[in-house]
């Protein structure tokens, strides 16, 4: 009788463990902000929050214009909140929340965590769950909205307000040296490249999305960006799709594979609010996969 009883606790004890255990879908905006820091339900860095975005969405919350270093506490808390324990993190990134996540996993990602209980107070802080860590957090995946991890030459020629912290970061070589962009603790970035660019933004070499470049873009490695565009262009390098070398032999970071490169030169940089240019392509694509 015991040995039954000690049985039926056992399978009642795993079935709640299984139970509690849930996906998220987490979103980290990029510069300029628009959310609240520590309100994991306000997507005003995106667009309506009743729009579908991935499995129990949540809105990773910084201010946009601070340096990486100063504001990544923000996302370790949300990841701390949401991918520990038995629960498992989509994550998207738009811009320079490409340039956050990478520092976040090449800095953090291998630290000692404890596992908390997806219950944010106040601040975005949430509270252990059983009082045992683990290594880094865990992510199936990252995909990138025109992910400005190499840096954008934008900020290079000061073409946007150079009092900004984020900006000096967003330099080219930068961005490229502020961490190992090789180093994601195995989870894969996937790229999304926009390039509906404009005349202004010729200063940007190759394809662009009026921002960011295809050399960030698309994840291209080096200590400086370089000229890439699609495969029609006879004028530079392809960006090639995947995690392969790209035409002329420039190698993508590891783990690093474009996904959707925009040949029909179709989706800008911004979301405007309403999940619009290269963001709603990854909005589409978290819909489909993050479930």
């Amino acid at each position: 009788m015991r040995i039954a009883l000690s049985a039926l606790l056992l399978s009642l004890t795993a079935a709640t463990s299984i139970a509690s255990a849930a996906n998220y879908t987490l979103w980290v905006n990029g510069r300029g902000g628009g959310g609240v820091a520590g309100d994991y339900n306000n997507f005003g860095a995106w667009g309506p929050s009743s729009t579908a975005a991935g499995v129990n969405k949540k809105a990773v919350n910084w201010d946009g214009r601070s340096s990486i270093a100063s504001q990544n506490s923000k996302v370790r808390d949300a990841l701390d909140c949401f991918c520990t324990g038995a629960n498992w993190c989509y994550v998207a990134t738009h811009s320079a929340g490409d340039l956050m996540m990478g520092y976040t996993m090449a800095n953090y990602g291998g630290s000692s965590r404890m596992k908390k209980n997806a219950s944010p107070a106040a601040g975005g802080v949430c509270g252990n769950s059983d009082g045992t860590a683990q290594t880094g957090w865990n992510i199936k995946w990252v995909r990138a909205a025109s992910g400005a991890g190499g840096g954008s030459e934008l900020s290079d020629v000061g073409s946007w307000t150079t009092s900004e912290p984020l900006v000096q970061d967003l330099k080219t070589t930068t961005a490229r040296a502020l961490y190992n962009h090789n180093t994601t603790r195995g989870v894969w970035f996937y790229m999304y490249a926009g390039a509906k660019g404009t005349l202004y933004s010729g200063i940007l070499p190759g394809q662009d999305d009026e921002a960011i470049a295809y050399h960030s873009s698309g994840g291209v490695s080096g200590s400086s960006g370089g000229a890439y565009c699609n495969y029609a262009d006879w004028f530079c390098n392809d960006l090639t799709m995947g995690s392969g070398v790209n035409e002329g032999g420039q190698a993508k970071w590891s783990y690093h594979s474009v996904v959707f490169r925009d040949n029909a030169e179709a989706y800008n940089h911004y979301g405007a609010g309403n999940w619009q240019g290269i963001v709603g392509v990854v909005r589409t694509a978290m819909v489909n996969s993050a479930l």
